[in-house]
């Protein structure tokens, strides 16, 4: 009876024409744009001063979460289209908003908009890769994805056009004109969110009666996942010696995914699976939520010196 409720999420699809897709691809590409009024070169230059911590992160990012991830399918055993999720979700870039969260924090912020700009930018090679490459070790999901025909190369070339091409954008003009970009960045920033945001919500609002229906059957899976991501890369980073302020800073980077991006390869890639959308809607709304908390718990801890 559970088995054939869980299999049923996949039941529910959310159709968009050839426009509404061209849109959201759209939103999510003026969102990276503003991502990227945020980045500077000396982001990436500023790696020399601290690599070991950086190594680190991108270890916690790209190799340690999806290696967590696939033990986590194996002992909760979800159905293969929930497991793609927690895949998905696992092979994304880390949300913008780790910044914030690792400042409040008290956290090395410089290490997380170090660590934010390189797996940004890395996530256009490095998530069809880590999704297609972890997945064969998850055997259950093999038929969808040989069944759907997922071509890594394909998610590769909207990865470009959605991710290289408005952070190249969104760095130049903050190259050329700064102080032009210092006056919209904010502005940019909040309306992209809200305009992403809330096409997500209008997306997912015709089928919000098989949302909250199917919601519990994942609600507990996206916690305890989300917990891992917290967990790991703190004391991923503590194993390896980093300090307090860096062990903090990956935490949030390898906690809060950009689940966005994940939606967006969801509606042009699985449409058909529900239980991916599920998991991947969750995860962008736990995520911040969770990160919060931890955020506020941290920011009365302040880190002691090494």
């Amino acid at each position: 009876m559970l088995q054939d409720m869980l299999t049923s999420i996949d039941a529910f699809q959310i159709n968009f024409s050839e426009d509404q897709m061209r849109l959201m691809n759209y939103c999510l590409a003026f969102l990276m744009f503003g991502v990227a009024l945020d980045m500077k070169i000396a982001d990436f230059k500023r790696v020399a001063l601290f690599p070991k911590s950086v190594l680190v992160g991108l270890a916690s990012q790209w190799l340690i979460l999806p290696i967590l991830t696939v033990y986590l399918i194996h002992a909760w055993n979800p159905i293969p289209s929930i497991a793609l999720g927690l895949l998905l979700v696992a092979a994304c870039p880390g949300g913008n908003l780790s910044n914030y969260a690792t400042h409040l924090s008290k956290g090395n912020a410089a290490l997380s908009v170090t660590l934010t700009s390189f797996v940004t930018v890395s996530s256009i090679v490095a998530t069809p890769l880590a999704f297609a490459g972890f997945a064969v070790f998850v055997p259950q999901t093999q038929p969808l994805i040989e069944q759907i025909s997922l071509s890594p190369m394909k998610m590769l070339s909207i990865l470009v056009k959605l991710v290289l091409v408005p952070l190249t954008l969104g760095m130049l003009v903050n190259y050329k004109f700064p102080s032009f970009t210092s006056k919209i960045r904010k502005p940019i920033s909040r309306l992209s969110l809200l305009i992403f945001l809330g096409f997500i919500v209008f997306a997912l609002f015709g089928e919000i009666d098989n949302i909250i229906k199917y919601l519990k059957y994942v609600l507990l899976l996206v916690i305890v996942h989300n917990l891992i991501a917290m967990v790991s890369g703190y004391y991923w980073a503590k194993w390896n010696k980093l300090s307090e302020a860096d062990a903090r800073a990956i935490s949030m980077e390898t906690g809060i995914q950009n689940s966005g991006l994940g939606m967006v390869l969801i509606f042009n890639f699985f449409p058909s699976l529900g239980g991916m959308m599920l998991v991947t809607a969750f995860w962008a709304i736990w995520d911040l939520v969770s990160s919060f908390l931890i955020a506020i718990y941290w920011s009365r801890k302040p880190p002691t010196p090494s």
